[in-house]
């Protein structure tokens, strides 16, 4: 019903005003919605720091009128302010759901059955209309001041009544309410209706009346001249011209000049109009003869009154005859005399257009003064070394006319020449916009780039107008202008390199690189060393020079026989050939094989160990199919799978599938400190052939581990430890490297991200369900070690994807989505594991207590100015300390002040809110999984389990490593009720099935670490619906960090699959909109 969209609004509005819009509609603050659907009005109150009232009009169509607000940014800004926003953005929603279709379909509804209701018998009397259209003064120039005309009604059955007050008819029409007109009739909306010819016109006027109260309305402006003055409609030119188009089919009266004329209609015509052109003794006399009295209705003269008709002229009548029917009016005479010396003007200048609104005729004298031969313009063209010239004849006949001749001096001829000047105009035209220069009777240019577009584009617009010779010299001026292109993408085994060529022929090998410089500099064309010019506007050399700018090569790279790359550019060259339509390019057998293999790695050979104890899902039989096509050809991956989906049995079973080949290196996987036993674990419970060492201990015990760890299948250590020990891994070939969890080297500085870098290997993987969290630059630190090298240097991503992609450049963003694709392989738990059973989630408020409140307001005002005194005189990157420190303060407030505040011993309302909430739980034979950041808020919540006898299992950063898969096989198999762990530690990589409840005590800023801890229940093994609680603090920062998650949820699916937007880490003024109060 209404033509409005996400994009439209996010246009009239602001990028802030429409993310804080957003955030108003997302948080139910627009009330008291109503909708007038006669004015197509809505009115609503939005709530913010005051309650705002917003009104929003929509036009036919169901386009967006006219708005307003009540708030202060909207008297300021021409853009919609956020309550607007809000209001738009709700409008579409109900829009979308059909909520004002069922109105409108309602409404429908009833006038079809009224309709029938009429046709069965109870028929509405059809009421006449008399329309009397008064024409006011025209002026003679081209801008009418005030109204052009003014319009009277009369309607009745059998007689008619002047409508006095025309504003006060359509009211009641509009409110189906009676207006007594007289004794004898009463316009009632119930039993009268307008014919179908006067249905238009009446909703016209209508609309009119409409508009001018909803503009008095919203402006307030009670002084200006009104359109309806009682029983008058005064009318703009505009309204006038849409009037006189409904009225075409009707009859009407018109009052010009004081006289009535009835029954008037509208033709489409031309008006009979005579020129006559007579000679005197000194003067041509041009007569202009309309028969009848001509009366101008609309100031453009697109409509006259003419007889008893209104004409609506044609476009040449309407331009031609204005300037006369303008003369005559001004000086009340149909003569216009010329001197005669300008009688040649005059047959040459006016006489060709006035033929075209008008017959012509002309006296004998004068007709043997005049000749009008055919024009035949002819425009020959010649080169000089670099300079082109253009030697132009108007040709009439036996006469020549160089319009460019420096001798002005005029040709004496016996008769005046009537030349054709439009058609002389329209090459001028084209060759004025070559910004020609004029020597010698002749134009030329003399710069390589005016001559370029002057054959290029402007030749064949000439061919158009005039026939044109070429010199022998021009013709040998060579443009390239038929491109015949080869080219070939081939992998040459022998050196594990992609070897790519393109060639145009007849352009040798070293110009190459200077050509597609100049497509790099918009440039049209390239000037080749024989001379010819190239055009550089070839759709497969703007899409070379594409992808060339894309892999970022040197002139060196593109003059040689052949560009030489690294194999892993094999596939996203390969798809941007295909998506470019370079069908010209050969590919060997052993570039397929790899293309193939990879996309499809599905077909290939590798059969599953049968040393592997345990079935394979399809979708893990893939995923390790996947990763050795990888290790086939030389290339590293990263397995993103979903959280719970099994990554650590894939990789397991590509190690043995590897292990029972010939080469007898090991491996290494870097984990987690928590997860080291665990996958020692996993190793001999799926492949108890494969020998595996866990490097733990003291340095020395480390040493000797490392030691013997290279006589066996598999060394596992954790992030923690290798930067301590890089310099005893550094000496040894591993077959693979692998890391789990490699988030953990998302900084790209950090030193376990530095050590991991030296690891030498055959091959890398990388295994997380979140490739990144907050930003690329942490997509493109895994990827520098999958693949060093694949994404350029930090410095150039940043420059060529992230600073880009930060700003919506969704260009962009494809183009990093086709080169990560093929080396990132998803799946998501919903779309592999269809019998996993159910996951919801609720966002429970509590409230803070008095006493708590009044403290977190306290020390929200304090931090508050303290913090952005110290942003503004540090800037917002070096006060990154003291915005974590003020944040987290915060956030124990609301988890519980004693955190905080010391000798606190009020209570916290979330703690309240977490007892009931456990113990329902609980009382529903429910098993929890408590997880929060603060492991003093764990300490309270123990204490208090203590207290209340509930046998629980508690797990930190402090439990040993050993420990660990101890409470978790202990949990499992039915030992507690619930969980207690910190996020940091106990969220990812253990399994913890046994529970359905999984509980966030306290919202983290980055969705995709909640998550994490979520899985920890919600994967393979599960067959309960979880539950999953995430306990807020109303109206507070936990309420405002919820909807910062909610748009960083985004990013992972922005890059690494599909979407459209893309949220970095947290800006200034997402950090400011922090610490606004509600």
């Amino acid at each position: 019903m209404f033509q409005i969209s996400k994009d439209s609004i996010y246009y009239l509005s602001t990028p802030m005003k429409f993310k804080k819009g957003m955030e108003y509609y997302s948080s139910n603050r627009v009330k008291s919605v109503s909708f007038n659907e006669e004015l197509m009005l809505f009115d609503a109150t939005v709530i913010g720091t005051r309650p705002y009232n917003v009104q929003i009009q929509f036009g036919k169509g169901g386009r967006i009128k006219d708005y307003s607000c009540t708030c202060n940014d909207n008297l300021r800004t021409e853009s919609c302010c956020k309550h607007i926003t809000a209001v738009l953005l709700l409008i579409k929603s109900k829009d979308e759901q059909g909520f004002f279709n069922s109105a409108s379909q309602k409404k429908a509804a009833k006038e079809i059955f009224e309709y029938f209701n009429n046709k069965s018998g109870n028929m509405k009397t059809s009421i006449k209309v008399e329309y009397n259209l008064e024409l006011l003064k025209t002026r003679v120039s081209n801008i009418r001041r005030g109204p052009a005309a003014a319009l009277t009604l009369r309607i009745g059955t059998d007689r008619l009544y002047i409508v006095r007050n025309v504003g006060e008819l359509l009211e009641c029409l509009r409110n189906d309410k009676e207006l007594v007109y007289g004794k004898g009739f009463s316009f009632d909306p119930a039993i009268h209706n307008f014919a179908e010819k006067d249905e238009a016109i009446i909703s016209y006027l209508s609309e009119m009346w409409q508009n001018e109260n909803l503009i008095d309305y919203l402006t307030g402006d009670i002084k200006k001249q009104s359109i309806f003055k009682d029983k008058e409609i005064f009318l703009s030119e505009g309204a006038l011209k849409r009037l006189l188009e409904l009225l075409s089919p009707l009859s009407f009266n018109v009052i010009a000049d004081g006289q009535t004329l009835e029954k008037v209609m509208i033709k489409v015509d031309d008006i009979p109009v005579d020129f006559t052109l007579t000679k005197n003794a000194s003067t041509v006399d041009l007569g202009i003869d309309t028969k009848f009295p001509l009366h101008m209705v609309t100031a453009d003269c697109e409509y006259f009154l003419y007889k008893n008709s209104i004409f609506k002229v044609s476009q040449h009548q309407k331009e031609y005859l204005k300037p006369f029917i303008q003369y005559v009016q001004k000086e009340n005479s149909n003569k216009i005399s010329f001197l005669d010396n300008d009688k040649e003007r005059l047959f040459t200048e006016i006489l060709p257009f006035i033929g075209k609104a008008g017959k012509v005729f002309i006296d004998e004298d004068l007709q043997a003064l005049v000749e009008r031969p055919e024009f035949e313009p002819e425009i020959y063209l010649d080169r000089f070394e670099y300079i082109i010239t253009a030697d132009v004849k108007f040709k009439y006949g036996d006469r020549i006319i160089n319009p460019f001749s420096a001798d002005r001096a005029k040709p004496s001829f016996d008769k005046i020449l009537i030349r054709n000047l439009e058609d002389e105009g329209k090459i001028l035209d084209i060759l004025a916009e070559t910004d020609c220069k004029v020597n010698s009777n002749k134009i030329y240019l003399d710069e390589e780039e005016k001559i370029f577009d002057f054959v290029n584009y402007v030749i064949p617009k000439l061919q158009e107008h005039a026939q044109v010779y070429y010199s022998e010299s021009f013709k040998a001026m060579s443009f390239k202008k038929q491109l015949s292109f080869s080219g070939f993408l081939r992998l040459n085994n022998l050196n594990g390199f992609l070897e790519f060529n393109f060639n145009i022929e007849g352009v040798e090998r070293e110009e190459m690189a200077s050509i597609f410089d100049s497509i790099r500099h918009k440039k049209k064309y390239f000037r080749l060393k024989d001379g010819a010019f190239l055009p550089l506007e070839a759709e497969n050399l703007l899409n070379m020079a594409e992808i060339l700018e894309q892999l970022d090569l040197s002139s060196s790279d593109i003059e040689g026989e052949f560009i030489k790359l690294p194999k892993y550019r094999a596939l996203y060259i390969d798809n941007m050939l295909k998506e470019s339509g370079m069908k010209f390019f050969e590919r060997n057998t052993a570039l397929k094989d790899l293309i193939h293999d990879i996309q499809d790695p599905a077909e290939t050979e590798y059969k599953i160990p049968k040393s592997i104890k345990g079935t394979l899902r399809d979708y893990q039989k893939l995923g390790f199919k996947w990763m050795k096509t990888l290790s086939h050809y030389g290339l590293g991956g990263i397995l993103a799978d979903d959280m719970g989906l099994g990554k650590t049995l894939q990789v397991i079973t590509l190690l043995e599938f590897d292990r029972q080949s010939s080469d007898s290196r090991p491996s290494l996987v870097v984990v987690p400190t928590s997860l080291i036993y665990n996958w020692c674990a996993e190793v001999h419970k799926f492949a108890p052939d494969m020998s595996v060492t866990a490097v733990v201990g003291n340095k020395t015990e480390r040493q000797e581990l490392i030691r013997k760890g290279m006589g066996t299948d598999l060394i596992v250590t954790s992030y923690a430890l290798i930067r301590r020990d890089i310099d005893d891994y550094t000496a040894f070939n591993f077959r693979y490297c692998i890391l789990d969890e490699a988030q953990h080297i998302k900084n790209p500085l950090s030193q376990a991200s530095k050590a991991v870098r030296q690891i030498v290997s055959e091959h890398r993987l990388a295994l997380t369900g979140t490739p990144m969290e907050n930003n690329l630059t942490e997509l493109w630190s895994v990827f520098d070690f999958i693949l060093p090298g694949y994404l350029g240097s930090h410095s150039k991503f940043s420059e060529k994807y992230e600073t880009p992609i930060s700003k919506g450049d969704t260009s962009s963003l494809s183009s990093l989505g086709r080169q990560i694709r093929p080396f990132i392989l998803r799946r998501l738990k919903q779309d592999v594991l269809k019998e996993l059973p159910e996951k919801i989630e609720h966002v429970i408020e509590a409230e803070l207590t008095q006493e708590q409140k009044k403290l977190y307001v306290a020390y929200l005002e304090q931090a508050r100015g303290e913090l952005f005194s110290e942003i503004k005189e540090k800037g917002f990157e070096k006060s990154q300390i003291k915005i974590l420190s003020v944040l987290t303060r915060l956030r124990q407030l609301c988890c519980h002040p004693s955190l905080f505040v010391e000798d606190y011993e009020g209570d916290s309302g979330k703690l309240q809110l977490l007892m009931e909430v456990v113990e329902d739980s609980l009382t529903a034979g429910h098993r929890i999984l408590l997880f929060s950041q603060f492991t003093s808020m764990l300490a309270i919540i123990r204490r208090w389990l203590e207290e209340t006898e509930i046998n629980y299992l508690y797990l930190d950063g402090a439990t040993p490593a050993d420990e660990r898969m101890q409470l978790v096989r202990s949990f499992n198999s039915g030992e507690g009720n619930i969980f207690l762990l910190s996020l940091k530690s106990g969220g990812t990589g253990l399994n913890l099935t046994g529970a359905d409840t999984v509980i966030h005590y306290d919202p983290w800023w980055n969705p995709a670490v909640e998550d994490q801890a979520t899985d920890r229940a919600y994967r393979i093994g599960q067959t309960k619906t979880v539950h999953v609680m995430k306990l807020v603090t109303h109206g507070t920062i936990e309420e405002k960090i919820l909807n910062l998650k909610e748009r960083k949820k985004q990013l992972v699916d922005a890059v690494i699959q599909s979407g459209e937007t893309l949220l970095t880490k947290m800006t200034q003024q997402e950090l400011t909109e922090l610490f606004e109060l509600y």
